[in-house]
């Protein structure tokens, strides 16, 4: 009788854990969309896919998408580690804000302009370099 009610309390003390750890990750998620997070992901997407032949973009989208779950799911691990179920609520709370908005849609503007810009700075390093291999 006592095995018994060690396993079911074992199966109850695993079920809430989990329902709480897929509670967690769905709130992560949606911090993620809100922050901006998937936006700029999606912003680097287009401008690789532009890059590729339209009659292969198709497939290049299925393959690109699927080549991001592993970086989504380490930047939701990290959010989960570094961060309680509480303090995720309190961040989603502050993104739902409209001064949250604000800093969502420019902080994705600003990633959009840095783009060009790192694009120009590395050129640039790129020669530095070559003066200090040389």
């Amino acid at each position: 009788m006592k095995k018994l009610l060690l396993i079911a309390a074992f199966i109850l003390t695993t079920s809430v854990g989990f329902a709480q750890s897929e509670a967690l990750k769905a709130d992560v998620k949606k911090l993620m969309e809100l922050s901006g997070s998937t936006d700029q992901m999606d912003m680097a997407k287009k401008q690789v896919i532009a890059m590729i032949p339209a009659d292969k973009q198709a497939a290049f989208s299925k393959d690109f998408e699927e080549s991001l779950k592993p970086v989504i799911e380490k930047q939701q691990n990290f959010y989960m580690t570094e961060f309680t179920h509480e303090e995720i609520k309190q961040i989603i709370k502050f993104y739902e804000s409209p001064v949250g908005k604000k800093f969502a849609e420019k902080n994705t503007k600003l990633a959009e302009a840095n783009i060009q810009t790192m694009q120009e700075w590395s050129m640039e390093l790129q020669g530095l370099m070559m003066k200090y291999m040389q």
